[in-house]
């Protein structure tokens, strides 16, 4: 259901002046405009431009930070059990976040926008037709997820770095110091991260349809530091459905580090889905949040991603303990709702052990497409004790298992199955 502009602006107003009671002027971006609003609900309409308000202390303007918004806010059913309200972001060209300005003279010029600098466009370039990577700084993509954003979908990508190769260095202890509670010693790493997504036709890279910087900066307790450990990110961007190539690179502040990646996804067109239902991938969760506002521009999150108002820590190896749930998260594609905006949508779970049945779930209904889905593992074991025959529940044991979902559209008549493997230790 379509809100009213005039309700959203006042919800978002209300809501962010009551977070940050310090701040007169809250920004808000609805259908392509920038709104800045203050408390008394004045506003001035403007083209968007963008901000340098988000992570000033490590962006470089010497580069655009890409921004992905114009955005139409919706009151969708979401999952996660309380949290109903969600944006879906429409993707569009790059709004950048211009560099300030000396004088008002100086921000009428026109300035070359440089979102990747030439150095590192030319190593991206000369890796692509055989996706060599450059290891300067080595990382891995390991995998991606895709969630939807209206006529869109919301692509996120993980990758692993080492902490020695991201150049951690201790942070200058601060100058007024609590005598009371010494400070800790900290180690600081920052550097750039440049994004250049490719449209594939036919297996080939064509055009270049989007090119984005990302600053990011790691901080960690210097005691805590493991120089060998290897930590994994996530960043996402929201696109079109189609075939896509990113060639991704990872520098150093003075760019002389440059490590290259490349990664081929696909995000599917609605068409997919007129005979059968699809599902976004299946994810595991660990745990998850509501944050405070919704990302502006792309960042790199440390161990979590990021999607409208939450913060997701999902299960990227898919390995539970013994006794652990398995908290099942996904949207299914294709689904269609009735005259009352209401969907009739049933899903079988299973868990098997190869051929064997192990864990048969009662029939799950839902009444929209996004699922938050605990199940707990937990097997039936009869046991029979002279002519009585009982049964109980035991944990699933260490083992390697197979979830199985039969998703049916009682709507449509649409059906698909999905399977998804996890390690039980």
């Amino acid at each position: 259901m379509r809100l009213n502009f005039w309700y959203i602006f006042r919800f978002v107003l209300r809501r962010e002046l009551n977070i940050r009671k310090e701040r007169q002027t809250v920004n808000i971006i609805y259908e392509g405009a920038f709104l800045t609003a203050t408390n008394d609900y004045s506003y001035i309409v403007h083209k968007w431009h963008g901000t340098c308000s988000i992570g000033v202390e490590i962006d470089d303007h010497r580069f655009e930070r890409g921004g992905f918004m114009k955005t139409k806010k919706l009151m969708t059913p979401v999952l996660l059990v309380g949290l109903l309200f969600s944006m879906l972001i429409t993707p569009s060209s790059a709004s950048p976040n211009v560099s300030p300005t000396k004088d008002k003279q100086e921000a009428k010029q026109p300035a070359t926008k440089i979102y990747i600098p030439k150095e590192v466009k030319e190593v991206l370039i000369k890796g692509l037709p055989t996706r060599e990577a450059r290891k300067d700084i080595p990382f891995s993509i390991f995998k991606s997820t895709f969630l939807p954003a209206q006529n869109a979908f919301y692509i996120f990508t993980f990758l692993k770095i080492k902490n020695s190769d991201l150049g951690y260095a201790p942070v200058p202890a601060p100058q007024v110091a609590d005598a009371a509670v010494p400070a800790q010693p900290k180690l600081r790493a920052a550097f750039h991260v440049f994004l250049q997504f490719h449209k594939m036709e036919n297996g080939t890279p064509t055009q270049v349809i989007k090119e984005v910087y990302v600053p990011a900066a790691e901080e960690e307790d210097a005691a805590n530091y493991d120089p060998n450990k290897e930590e994994w990110y996530s960043f996402g961007y929201p696109l079109l459905p189609g075939n896509y190539l990113l060639a991704m690179a990872v520098t150093s502040k003075d760019l002389k580090k440059i490590g290259t990646q490349y990664f081929e996804f696909s995000l599917p067109q609605a068409s997919a889905f007129a005979q059968e239902l699809g599902t976004t991938p299946i994810l595991f969760l660990k745990d998850y949040k509501e944050v405070d506002s919704i990302e502006k521009v792309t960042a790199l999150h440390r161990g979590a991603m990021r999607f409208s108002l939450l913060q997701i820590v999902p299960n990227i190896d898919n390995t539970l303990s013994v006794g652990d749930s398995l908290d099942l998260f996904l949207t299914i594609l294709g689904a269609q709702p009735d005259a009352q905006n209401k969907y009739d949508i049933e899903c079988q779970y299973e868990v098997k052990k190869g051929d064997e049945s192990v864990i048969k779930f009662a029939l799950a209904k839902y009444e929209n497409p996004y699922i938050s889905q605990p199940l707990p593992m937990k097997r039936p074991i009869q046991i029979t004790k002279g002519t009585e025959v009982s049964q109980e529940e035991k944990d699933l044991p260490a083992g390697s298992y197979t979830l199985t979902l039969k998703i049916a559209d009682k709507i449509s008549g649409k059906t698909c199955v999905k399977a998804i493997d996890f390690t039980v230790k």
